[in-house]
């Protein structure tokens, strides 16, 4: 990966963390309640706010993703085999702990609610190892499914911790959509230029 693609990766990243953040931050609120704004300062504003932070989540992602990318490069000494194992029960680890750890825990946070996380975070990890091995090859299944799954799952931490479900789903999808965006792009940008 040179200078210039990487730089292109973080600023298509950093507009898909925006935009998904910017969608997510007007369905959101409208799901339970109005939010009622006093003037077109105040929509601008809250734009901002979510643009802002949706660049937030992309850097964390992207953080996760470089994270992954140096920790793969890492296992090269590992058998394959026995790297796909690793990789495949520690993706099990991160669900199971975000389906069920606070619950053992005893935060009070709702045993479905962070179920429905699991489960959405599982769907989304499957859906997006499918398409990447369509466009690549069937060795990407375990290394997709553990970077969606495992990696989304540290990067989220933060939003887990603060306990209120409105602001772990404001965390998760734009978190989601960048991690998914880089991992299907990147066998595109590793593509060496014929010619």
């Amino acid at each position: 990966m040179n200078l210039k693609n990487w730089s292109k990766l973080f600023i298509k990243t950093l507009l898909v963390g925006a935009v998904v953040s910017i969608i997510t931050g007007f369905l959101l609120p409208f799901s339970r309640e109005s939010i009622s704004f006093k003037d077109v300062s105040d929509v601008l504003f809250y734009l901002l706010i979510l643009f802002g932070f949706g660049a937030m989540a992309s850097v964390y992602s992207q953080l996760g993703f470089f994270a992954y990318m140096i920790l793969n490069y890492t296992a090269i000494g590992i058998p394959r085999k026995v790297w796909q194992y690793i990789q495949l029960t520690l993706a099990v680890l991160a669900l199971l702990e975000v389906m069920f750890f606070r619950s053992f825990v005893g935060k009070g946070n709702s045993q479905i609610a962070d179920l429905l996380v699991g489960i959405a975070i599982l769907i989304v990890a499957i859906a997006v190892a499918y398409f990447k091995v369509k466009a690549t090859n069937p060795t990407a299944w375990i290394p997709t499914i553990f970077f969606m799954i495992a990696i989304t799952v540290v990067e989220m931490i933060g939003g887990l911790k603060i306990n209120v479900n409105n602001a772990t789903i404001f965390i998760l999808i734009p978190l989601l959509a960048c991690n998914a965006y880089q991992i299907l792009i990147l066998h595109k940008l590793l593509k060496p230029k014929k010619s």
